[in-house]
């Protein structure tokens, strides 16, 4: 059930964006999961056209914000305000009362102002003027933030990365999905005329779904044999937390299930490592001069590890 539902969801998708299958299915990982995801790539690659793609495809709510410098954590949570009329203080809610919020550039807003966002993120509820709301579900953030331009930002933390279930990037297309785009886009925008293949209600029963996705106790101990051996590397200085191997664990279960499968393979475990861990790791400086960077770092790590076989 969870392959149908996928599939439905990356073909309706990419009648609007173009190519970048693998990155999609990494987002419908982090729908079933539950998890937020850090794009990290350059302006004009497509992100939002596919923050756009992915709530309309999912029959859920979207709102994108523009995090600048003088953006406030009440510009994202809401306030509360006076009315005349009622003579009593009334809620306006923020942008990030949504299910799908596009949280664009957040690395230029202030630290504050991020703060705001990933406490959200975590306890999935907001509080305003002493009151707490809880935040409509699914509940999925996806935040970009450019890795070349350096200048006016405030960097995440390795505390707040850690609360981004994974991090993918588009990168550029190839010469075919590029003419595909000049094509599609050239007259008006596709997206427009999306129309929605699921609806929330579905999303939770794929949720549960995925739950009970049965992962083997060696491949169970495989997962945390990776997490402990990025904490004994020499080269990095900060290792996967318990977080980061839960969410190796669930992205695991995620991606059998849009395989096709009610139970884990080691595969599955390979193929969500980069996105899980690679941006949760602190790299040795000695490591960065040498050229060394995390996903080269988890891949020799994960080759020197045994994989568990069928008995």
């Amino acid at each position: 059930m969870i392959a149908d539902f996928a599939r439905r969801v990356v073909e309706n998708i990419q009648k609007t964006f173009v190519g970048k299958e693998e990155t999609i299915r990494l987002l419908l990982v982090a729908v079933l999961c539950e998890g937020h995801v850090l794009i990290e790539d350059v302006p004009g690659t497509g992100k939002t056209t596919l923050a756009r793609a992915l709530a309309t495809s999912l029959g859920c709510t979207f709102r994108r914000i523009q995090f600048t410098p003088d953006l406030l954590p009440s510009d994202i949570t809401g306030i509360s305000w006076f009315n005349q009329k009622t003579q009593e203080f009334e809620y306006r809610p923020g942008p990030i009362m949504t299910q799908i919020l596009l949280a664009d550039e957040i690395n230029r807003a202030t630290p504050r102002t991020q703060s705001a966002l990933l406490e959200a993120m975590q306890e999935r509820q907001v509080t305003a003027d002493g009151i707490t709301r809880r935040l409509e579900r699914p509940f999925l953030v996806l935040a970009t933030q450019n890795p070349v331009e350096l200048e006016g930002t405030f960097p995440l933390p390795e505390a707040q990365i850690d609360r981004f279930f994974l991090r993918v990037s588009l990168g550029y297309p190839d010469p075919s999905e590029e003419n595909t785009i000049l094509t599609r886009f050239g007259s008006h925008d596709p997206v427009t005329d999306l129309r929605p293949v699921t609806q929330p209600e579905e999303i939770f029963e794929m949720i549960a779904l995925r739950q009970k996705i049965h992962v083997e106790a060696s491949v169970q101990d495989y997962m945390v044999k990776i997490a402990r051996a990025t904490r004994e590397e020499a080269d990095i200085l900060l290792g996967a937390s318990p977080r980061a191997t839960l969410a190796l664990y669930q992205a695991s279960q995620a991606i059998a299930g849009i395989q096709g499968r009610d139970y884990v393979i080691p595969d599955d475990v390979k193929s969500v490592i980069a996105p899980v861990l690679a941006h949760r790791l602190v790299i040795s400086p000695q490591a960065q001069l040498r050229g060394r960077n995390a996903q080269d770092l988890i891949h020799e790590l994960v080759s020197r590890l045994p994989v568990p076989v069928e008995s």
